[in-house]
């Protein structure tokens, strides 16, 4: 929605869409940047330093750097969030997950993962999934 190219860097905003009981990315921590997610549809799970919570619309979530965090739409309808980015550069991530034309092996997202500072880690990613009956 703004991209950190018309913000001089210092953020982004971005829309993100999620289908019922989908997992939005494996769990993971950023060195460079702090999000915050606001909840306009639906019912979003996640899991932010180390606790889990549900978030309804009209509740903010906030993802500071360095912590592990990964979030999900705990509903059976579609969510939808809005995520502003400080400072920005994260959008490129996006959009280059967003490239993937098929269905990738763990190494390929971590590597694209790393290359914009951030760390996934997939062992703590699988009981989040098994615990919620997610996909990924």
């Amino acid at each position: 929605m703004i991209d950190g190219k018309d913000t001089d860097g210092r953020f982004a905003l971005v829309q993100h869409l999620f289908e019922p009981r989908a997992l939005a990315v494996p769990m993971h921590r950023h060195h460079d940047e702090d999000e915050y997610t606001y909840v306009l549809t639906g019912r979003i799970g996640a899991v932010l330093g180390g606790e889990e919570l549900v978030a309804e619309p009209g509740d903010l979530l906030f993802e500071p750097r360095d912590q592990w965090h990964t979030f999900w739409n705990a509903g059976d309808e579609p969510a939808a969030v809005l995520e502003l980015v400080s400072p920005a550069g994260l959008e490129e991530l996006f959009r280059s997950f967003a490239t993937l034309t098929a269905e990738p092996s763990p190494e390929e997202p971590a590597g694209m993962a790393a290359r914009y500072g951030r760390d996934l880690d997939f062992p703590a990613t699988g009981p989040v999934l098994e615990r919620h009956g997610l996909t990924f």
